[in-house]
């Protein structure tokens, strides 16, 4: 298996690697330690990303061995698939998780799933690669734009103060680069969250639903977490119910977060013409 192709998640390190799917299409296996064959599926997703030469990273996370990441994609695996069983294998793109299949799956499956997933890749601008040395017969037209790759490669060593100064430098060369301006702001997210008590953050948010800062902790998180709706809606009800610095801080955070899934989502498309009929 080439080295660094497959990641092993924790707690300490779940922000760094998602945000490595900035630039590479990811593939997230949970799987349990409990149940020792649920092992085989990671293993199975790794034999198939490697045929691929870089251009998929995966990600696996034993929720037993860290009860944390199961607290964290519980609801994301309940949303998904309508039960927190595991195995089950996500796509991520940009951060945010793509349901692929629950359960063992074998090879073609995989490879089916993987395929269809590398496709959706390419139409949102996502090319990058892991670094797993020289790779024969690789398209040069598949590298990166010198500062992307610097973000890219920022992002990996969990620098995301360089990685920002390297969208910023893309976009002063070029203000209609939207892959820096999606990066950019995909960064700002990771930015914003890093440290931030999960549990604490949708207590503060659940104690009182009219705080404007409780709850643009929890937006943010939840986009993090692929849960893009709840976020939206969050915060729109904050601008439909609020009134001046208040409203406003909820309206400009909402376009923030509008920024970080792409003009393209058409849940961002739904978000802005909900947002238009909540102000007017």
């Amino acid at each position: 298996m080439p080295d660094g192709l497959v990641v092993e998640v924790t707690p300490a390190n779940l922000q760094q690697a998602l945000t490595r799917t900035v630039q590479v299409a990811g593939l997230l296996v949970l799987w349990s330690s409990g149940h020792p064959q649920t092992r085989q599926l990671v293993d199975t997703v790794a034999r198939v990303a490697a045929r691929h030469e870089g251009r998929v990273l995966v990600l696996t996370a034993d929720l037993t061995g860290h009860p944390e990441l199961l607290q964290a994609f519980q609801p994301l695996l309940v949303q998904a698939f309508g039960q927190a069983t595991v195995p089950a294998t996500f796509g991520l793109l940009q951060g945010q998780p793509v349901p692929l299949f629950p359960g063992v799956a074998d090879e073609a499956q995989v490879g089916e799933a993987v395929d269809q997933l590398l496709q959706a890749a390419v139409q949102n601008g996502i090319t990058g690669r892991v670094d797993i040395g020289p790779v024969e017969g690789a398209d040069d037209d598949d590298e990166l734009p010198p500062l992307h790759q610097a973000a890219f490669e920022a992002i990996e060593r969990g620098d995301l103060t360089a990685a920002a100064e390297a969208y910023e430098q893309a976009l002063a060369a070029n203000d209609k680069d939207e892959d820096a301006r999606l990066g950019l702001a995909q960064v700002r997210l990771m930015e914003r969250t890093s440290g931030v008590d999960l549990a604490a953050a949708r207590a503060a948010a659940a104690a009182d639903p009219t705080d404007v800062e409780a709850a643009v902790v929890v937006a943010d998180l939840d986009v993090l977490g692929g849960h893009v709706e709840d976020a939206f809606t969050r915060l729109l009800d904050l601008v439909r119910t609020s009134a001046g610095d208040e409203r406003d801080r909820a309206r400009t955070h909402l376009i923030e977060l509008f920024a970080v899934v792409g003009a393209q989502d058409e849940r961002v498309r739904k978000g802005r013409t909900a947002l238009m009929s909540a102000l007017f």
